[in-house]
């Protein structure tokens, strides 16, 4: 009973870990300020949770926790949360924080699904069917965002071909103005991207697992990494180049072809991805 509550509360540190980094993440490119406070509070609750894990096992077995890979990879977690957070509150290189805690999500992804010696078979497996659960669950959500900010491009460019021809009328004003278009479309998209790559973490643990043999130059995986890779350059394109207007418009409406190629055919023709999936 005590260890199934410690794996539900491991599970829950993974969950706020994610969130963390999604703030993370939207700072980083919107540079938000009060994402980046609510990301740091949120990581700082992981680390505390993390400690006591780290302490109660310490007092559990009586030694430091690094003998075995299992124990290695917490402690490794937990050194790159607390890092995080020292040079997120000393040194305020955001950045380097986003992207350590990308590799700190991974790894703690790794400790708390691996089917290690500490959890009973039956456990293991209930753990790699929630991984599953919570992969298929934000792959979704991804998509869901890349939908509704292909949506608001797809209204940008109505609007815009509406007032380029000067067709005033009920219609266009129905619309709103082409400044907000775009931003949602943008906002969506910060949002999609790092659910997807998060989503990615996990499907690629997931399939590490339970499927030893798997072909790692599945269609599905290829597909996936390149409809990440799509948004990754609007994101560039729109925070770096500065690039906006019909061509951003454009290039969004583009990749949200590759999410329904990647999601109604690639999901056909994969190895593996056929809702087991």
């Amino acid at each position: 009973m005590f260890n199934d509550l410690i794996t539900r509360l491991h599970e829950f540190t993974v969950v706020f870990y994610a969130f963390s980094v999604l703030l993370y993440f939207f700072d980083f490119i919107h540079h938000n300020r009060k994402a980046n406070r609510v990301a740091f509070w949120l990581l700082a609750f992981v680390w505390v949770l993390q400690t006591v894990f780290l302490i109660s096992y310490m007092l559990q077995t009586g030694r430091f926790p690094v003998l075995t890979i299992f124990e290695g990879l917490y402690f490794y977690a937990w050194v790159l949360v607390t890092l995080s957070i020292g040079i997120n509150h000393l040194l305020r290189v955001d950045f380097i924080v986003f992207f350590t805690n990308i590799l700190g999500f991974t790894v703690m992804a790794i400790h708390t699904f691996a089917p290690m010696d500490t959890h009973s078979h039956v456990m293991a497996k209930q753990l790699i069917s929630e991984l599953l659960l919570i992969h298929i669950t934000m792959a979704i959500l991804s998509y869901g965002a890349f939908s509704l900010s292909f949506v608001f491009s797809l209204l940008y460019l109505f609007q815009y071909d509406l007032l380029k021809r000067k067709k005033w009328g009920p219609r266009l004003l129905r619309i709103a103005d082409l400044e907000k278009l775009e931003r949602l479309s943008y906002i969506l998209a910060v949002v999609g991207v790092p659910m997807l790559l998060l989503s990615l973490i996990l499907g690629l643990q997931w399939a590490f697992l339970k499927l030893p043999g798997m072909p790692w130059y599945d269609i599905k995986i290829i597909g996936s990494f390149i409809l990440l890779t799509a948004y990754s350059i609007y994101l560039y394109l729109r925070t770096v180049r500065n690039l906006s207007g019909k061509k951003l418009a454009i290039w969004n409406t583009a990749s949200f072809l590759i999410v329904l190629i990647n999601f109604f055919l690639f999901g056909q023709l994969s190895t593996f991805h056929i809702w087991y999936s």
